[in-house]
């Protein structure tokens, strides 16, 4: 800065002098030009706040800030429009019993009788209907129609019960579970079981009092006839005690607690 100062006034007094000379012919003594080098001063105090610039111009979008906390719950929106009927709930619970109702105004006198006799008669009409929906329910459930030798008659029932449960539906109707004690009668109730597309039935025969010493369901003994399958009578699992017949006639020892159809007996003579 200093230099272009200084060589700033040479070039003014040059001109000058040059000037000078060529108007008066005189000669002018050069004088020197002075240069004064400022040296900066100690800092001022500082000023007094200037006011407020204009706005500059709007900077560049910085990045993303992080996310501030939650703000206010606001107010209750209004209610919006109703949607779509949605699929029915589940049924409810039953409700308590409500207050009984007001009593309602006396009836007419009835007319006198004596009721005696007919509640009796209806009460006998009424134990009659019970058997003979019974008998109904039995013969609906007997099917493949009836299988005979010549001193038996023998109904399969197509109703799933337990071996005693089953023996004492036979004996209600006069009879007992079916006791093969003949290869005749033996080859009627395998039939019977084929020609109902069975492959099992409950027959009376069983080791309930005393174990490995089968009697028929009447208790007579087991010394006439057999049909046992290879392997059988094994008593699997200690509880074994009843008897099925299969479709090929053979017989296998069973639990009784099992449920499966049955083949009822009746002597002939009483049916």
């Amino acid at each position: 800065m200093v230099g272009e100062k200084l060589l700033a006034c040479m070039l003014v007094n040059w001109l000058s002098m040059t000037l000078m000379r060529s108007v008066y012919g005189q000669h002018i003594p050069e004088e020197p030009c002075s240069v004064q080098i400022l040296v900066p001063g100690l800092k001022g105090e500082p000023g007094e706040k200037g006011d407020k610039g204009t706005p500059g111009r709007p900077g560049r979008l910085g990045p993303p800030g992080e996310t501030g906390p939650p703000g206010l719950k606001g107010h209750k929106g209004g209610m919006g429009r109703y949607g779509k009927m949605g699929p029915p709930g589940f049924k409810g619970l039953k409700g308590d019993m409500g207050d009984s109702g007001p009593k309602g105004p006396n009836g007419e006198p009835g007319v006198p009788c004596e009721c005696a006799p007919l509640r009796k008669m209806i009460g006998e009409i009424d134990i009659q209907v019970a058997q003979l929906t019974n008998e109904l329910k039995f013969i609906k459930n007997a099917v493949a129609g009836i299988k005979e030798t010549d001193s038996k008659v023998y109904l399969l029932v197509k109703e799933e019960k337990r071996y005693r449960e089953a023996e004492l539906f036979c004996q209600g109707r006069g009879g007992h579970l079916a006791m093969p004690k003949d290869p005749a009668s033996n080859r009627a109730i395998a039939g019977y079981i084929t020609d109902a597309g069975l492959s099992r039935t409950y027959i009376g025969m069983n080791d309930l009092e005393r174990e490995g010493h089968f009697v028929y369901v009447e208790r007579s003994p087991m010394t006439t006839f057999s049909r046992w399958r290879e392997g059988e009578p094994n008593n699997a699992y200690d509880d074994e005690d009843c008897v099925e017949m299969v479709s090929s006639g053979e017989w296998v020892d069973v639990a009784c607690h099992l449920t499966m159809f049955f083949v009822c007996e009746f002597d002939k003579d009483i049916v």
